[in-house]
């Protein structure tokens, strides 16, 4: 991808803008990984068994267009129960198509004991995907955004 921008003041402008952007991605990333490292401090461990999988079409944006190949994506619904004995279920907000579980599943499910309705499995998806992807692309940004600048001041 190229773009031209015409004279210094610009450039230095949109490597300004990259850096910013970037930054904000990156601190989105890093509240979301504190919250998911405060949720694991904080909560309580109990086994679960995938009792459904609900598919759904997660074309549900405003702007995103509807493609050929979108295809359902399927959100386990786990049950499991609490430390008082209650019965307890909830759906994942993490989906994939194919399927990371499967109907009957033992999972590890962690939950906040004072609302476990706040539940969720024990996996890489549902507590580090959203912080690893706004961290990843706040960090690609502001380094192209610092590289640019970085190359602006070496030629001057």
């Amino acid at each position: 991808m190229q773009v031209q921008v015409r004279g210094r003041g610009a450039r230095k402008w949109v490597a300004f803008g990259m850096i910013a952007f970037g930054a904000v991605f990156l601190v989105v990333g890093l509240v979301l990984a504190g919250i998911s490292v405060s949720f694991l401090m904080d909560a309580e461990r109990a086994r679960g068994t995938v009792v459904a999988l609900e598919w759904r079409d997660d074309d549900t944006g405003v702007s995103r267009k509807k493609r050929t190949n979108d295809e359902p994506v399927a959100y386990p619904v786990v049950e499991f129960a609490s430390a008082d004995g209650t019965s307890r279920r909830f759906r994942s907000s993490t989906g994939s198509n194919p399927p990371s579980y499967e109907e009957g599943e033992r999972v590890e499910v962690l939950y906040r004991a004072d609302s476990p309705e706040d539940a969720r499995i024990n996996g890489f998806a549902s507590l580090w995907l959203l912080p690893l992807v706004f961290g990843g692309i706040g960090l690609v940004i502001a380094g192209v955004g610092t590289a640019v600048a970085t190359v602006r001041r070496w030629r001057s």
